[in-house]
């Protein structure tokens, strides 16, 4: 919890930055692919900068390296190395989770699944995301999948909004109300 509490402060003053220069979209796209080296091995670079074996000055090598990669600018250089500087590069990830909902919010952008039976065409998807967006008043970015056991139809989730129009929920509330007559 602590952790989550840490990442959404360092978010906020990162986006509020990000803000005032018009490049939130930018500096969440960065911490995101800083954070997926993270996932990258054992012995990759979540271990280089969160190590205390290895002394400050090479994890600020380390991380200055991964700056450049990225091609920050000297706002985010000196965020990434403050983070080292505080010991508090292991939450690197949290933070980029937390930037990008706070980014999605600021753009209006939502993100949804839909369940189906069987593969959906494209402009079937079109048809759903257009009619999503309508209902949330938000884009709507979508993932897709594939579940045989719902028989047939489509479950579409939006944030806290749950579309269920499929034949195994029918099927059940059907056998609820027969069940209630007997």
């Amino acid at each position: 919890m602590r952790q989550t509490i840490l990442a959404r402060r360092y978010a906020k003053a990162l986006f509020s930055l990000g803000k005032e220069q018009g490049k939130t979209g930018e500096y969440s796209e960065m911490l995101n692919a800083i954070a997926g080296l993270y996932g990258e091995g054992e012995t990759g670079v979540g271990d280089a900068l969160n190590n205390p074996l290895y002394p400050l000055d090479v994890r600020q090598k380390v991380m200055a390296k991964i700056a450049e990669s990225v091609q920050a600018d000297a706002i985010m250089t000196s965020f990434l190395n403050l983070l080292v500087e505080k010991k508090r590069a292991d939450i690197l990830p949290d933070i980029a989770m937390e930037m990008q909902v706070m980014v999605d919010k600021d753009q209006n952008i939502s993100h949804g699944s839909i369940i189906s039976a069987i593969e959906l065409d494209q402009t079937l998807l079109d048809k759903i995301q257009a009619t999503l967006e309508k209902l949330t008043g938000n884009k709507v970015i979508l993932e897709t999948q594939v579940d045989p056991s719902i028989i047939g139809g489509i479950i579409a989730k939006v944030g806290d909004l749950v579309l269920d129009g499929s034949i195994k929920t029918q099927l059940n509330g059907l056998k609820e109300s027969i069940k209630g007559r007997e």
